[in-house]
């Protein structure tokens, strides 16, 4: 499926960075030991924006939802119709929501709070983007 090459700004190249060195880092506020994910310029449970730093984390987690995309309009997604769509729950922070496509996992099949940890794909030379594969 093809996958979209990340324009990183300014806020979120240290996620980005720390993606191509294959590692998931996430902002954390210093203030209320607190981890966020979508990167913004403040913390969301504090307000706090002099004491955000990155943090790594342990890249595991669980599909707590999905859905099969059958009907989509994304030009570039029609031929991979039907497709996964999860959201992955963080372990460190069930908070903490990602999109996967679960590769390798066949429509339909996403196995509900199964584990997943995240894995690293390749979309541009020297960009990898972050993805999440079932435990086994």
């Amino acid at each position: 499926m093809p996958k979209l090459i990340p324009q990183a700004d300014d806020l979120s190249r240290p996620f980005w960075d720390g993606v191509n060195q294959k590692k998931l880092i996430l902002q954390h506020c210093t203030t209320c030991d607190k981890l966020q994910y979508p990167i913004k310029t403040n913390c969301y449970h504090c307000s706090s924006s002099d004491n955000l730093n990155w943090k790594e984390v342990s890249g595991k987690g669980y599909i707590r939802s999905a859905i099969v995309i059958e009907d989509g309009r994304l030009d570039r997604r029609m031929p991979d119709q039907p497709y996964n769509l999860a959201v992955i729950s963080l372990d460190e922070d069930p908070t903490i929501n990602f999109y996967s496509n679960l590769p390798g996992v066949e429509a339909y099949k996403a196995p509900i709070g199964s584990s997943v940890e995240v894995i690293f794909e390749e979309v541009a030379p020297g960009q990898l983007i972050h993805e999440w594969t079932l435990v086994h």
